[in-house]
């Protein structure tokens, strides 16, 4: 795989000013008090939310150490860590929180270690359990860390604090150091959770979801009507979730135009029925694509009949329809399911 795509490591920072400081405040807010946009916190009174590593365990007391450590261009500055969801789909679901945790904990020591700053740094995270919202796999556990750091480091060197900064200049790059780091513990950590083949696991799925997409190599089940009522042809397909699930769906080209190419399209997939065992999805897949008659509509319809249908009936379903051979019997939305 490609090992950028590991985890995302991304450093923002807010300025010593009265703006800086309510925005600085409301980040706080927003961090213990929510998972995501969409979700709040599982836990609401703060204090257990933060893990504090000397700046603090709650919205009060980590704005005050902010302001007490900042530096003259800065207030505070924030880390994201976000390991891929595709990679946490491997580690098992009890373990995915003491995963992020230790990733957190040691890319923050492991860079200011690279950095050379021996007297390590103040900071407090909280861990967040937001469900992604990619479009082509929606609902995945996607836990991810907020790091706060202070505007100022103490260096030994001087007795004194310091400005803390994030250099990308010729000389040092520390970005580039923060995802190095980053990369070297998450494979480390993939190592010890999920096990040496995980990379080889990853690349299977990898390829699997490449095969997947040469459906649209062959002639299209239907078509639809985008937003700006211009017709697009659409594909009746699967998507590997993961190790142990697929997704039933549709592919379609879309207009992805950039400066270089203007007239540049991108295979999307949306899902429309998730969480099928690899081979019954395939199945599945199959006689949707049969079914559907190039009608959206009923494509829509039909994948909803299957969404209502528990694993019970649907296997049922299939040795009625022969099994996982090609089926041979049509369902419609009057079929009795």
């Amino acid at each position: 795989m490609d090992r950028k795509q590991m985890c995302v490591a991304n450093v923002q920072y807010k300025k010593p000013s009265a703006d800086g400081a309510k925005q600085s405040k409301n980040l706080l807010r927003y961090l213990t008090y929510r998972e995501s946009r969409d979700e709040a916190a599982r836990h609401v009174a703060g204090r257990e939310r933060w893990v504090d590593h000397g700046m603090g365990g709650s919205v009060g007391e980590i704005a005050q150490r902010c302001d007490d450590l900042k530096s003259e261009h800065v207030l505070t500055f924030s880390l994201v860590c976000n390991p891929n969801p595709d990679l946490m789909a491997m580690v098992a679901p009890e373990d995915r929180e003491q995963f992020v945790r230790e990733l957190t904990e040691s890319v923050v020591n492991g860079f200011f270690d690279e950095r050379g700053l021996d007297t390590g740094i103040e900071y407090s995270y909280v861990l967040h359990h937001r469900l992604t919202d990619d479009p082509k796999a929606p609902g995945l556990h996607d836990p991810h860390t907020h790091v706060v750091l202070p505007g100022t480091v103490y260096d030994e060197e001087h007795g004194q604090r310091v400005p803390l900064f994030f250099s990308r200049n010729r000389k040092v790059n520390h970005i580039e150091m923060l995802h190095d780091v980053t990369e070297q513990t998450m494979v480390a950590q993939m190592e010890r959770y999920v096990g040496p083949d995980w990379e080889q696991r990853y690349d299977e799925l990898a390829a699997v979801r490449e095969q997947e997409r040469t459906i649209a190599d062959n002639e299209p089940h239907g078509g639809m009507l985008d937003d700006k009522g211009e017709s697009w042809d659409v594909w009746c397909g699967t998507r590997r979730t993961d190790e142990q699930q697929t997704a039933v769906g549709f592919y379609r080209w879309y207009a992805a135009a950039t400066e270089d190419d203007p007239d540049a399209l991108h295979l999307e997939f949306r899902p429309l029925a998730a969480g099928l065992p690899h081979e019954q999805a395939t199945f599945f897949a199959q006689v949707l694509a049969q079914e559907m008659s190039g009608d959206m509509d009923k494509l829509r319809e039909l994948a909803a009949l299957l969404n209502g249908m528990s694993a019970d009936q649907r296997e049922v379903l299939i040795t009625e329809m022969g099994r996982y051979e090609q089926p041979t019997r049509d369902i419609s939305p009057e079929f009795e399911l």
